[in-house]
């Protein structure tokens, strides 16, 4: 089966790897750019005492990926926070797996709108019955356990060309190594955590994120893979 259908999408998730201090942003968002990634994204209405944006620090996001040449994309954690974001001209959403067990309202909202919505299935248990069939929605296969370990991935769709709807993965293994299976098995979209400094203790997510050379490797090979696919190797 050849994969012709897209080039692989990759999202440095940048999440709260800022260390609650804004002006790492930008740092954050040009080096996902250099290592290749398509787009930096971040959480809004999570954690908010250390993860805090307001009208203008998403104009400000928004202006930076601007002038990087890379699509800012947000998660979306609660009521307030699609609010804010319908201010702006949004492109595409993410929905956390979190969301789908915890406020499956706002889920729906989300959906509903018509953007293109990426949904993580980390929380939601029986993967054979997705929550939504809109035909503007991707989902990324998930686990949700921090970090994943090689056990954790017994059940990672074994060719993602034969998988209804799920066509990407979002990785929480140390390494990139998982994130590559995923794309030699046919993956289209692959969400990264991304930090400049893998040794912070300011949040877990530091200790299984990529840092720059590392997700630069991962998005090289990642895309040499999936063209070899493309042409049937």
């Amino acid at each position: 089966m050849l994969y012709k259908d897209m080039s692989v999408l990759f999202i440095s998730e940048i999440g709260m790897n800022y260390n609650g201090r804004f002006e790492n942003c930008e740092e954050m968002i040009k080096q996902s750019q250099l290592a290749g990634a398509d787009i930096a994204k971040f959480q809004l209405g999570w954690k908010e005492e250390v993860n805090f944006f307001d009208y203008n620090r998403i104009k400000q996001l928004y202006e930076w990926g601007e002038k990087y040449g890379i699509e800012i994309m947000f998660s979306i954690l609660k009521p307030e926070s699609l609010e804010l974001l319908k201010q702006f001209k949004i492109r595409r959403i993410k929905i956390a797996s979190r969301s789908l067990v915890e406020n499956f309202k706002l889920c729906e909202d989300i959906v509903n709108l018509g953007y293109e919505t990426i949904i993580s299935l980390g929380m939601w248990e029986n993967k054979s019955i997705l929550p939504f069939v809109n035909e503007n929605i991707k989902y990324l296969w998930c686990n949700s356990k921090y970090p994943t370990n090689d056990q954790d991935l017994i059940h990672l769709p074994k060719d993602f060309k034969k998988e209804e709807r799920i066509v990407g993965y979002s990785d929480h293994c140390i390494g990139i190594d998982a994130a590559l299976l995923a794309i030699s098995r046919g993956a289209q979209v692959i969400e990264k955590h991304f930090t400049l400094d893998k040794t912070s203790d300011f949040i877990r997510d530091h200790t299984l994120s990529a840092e720059p050379d590392e997700l630069k490797n991962l998005i090289t090979i990642g895309r040499q893979i999936h063209k070899k696919l493309s042409i049937g190797v």
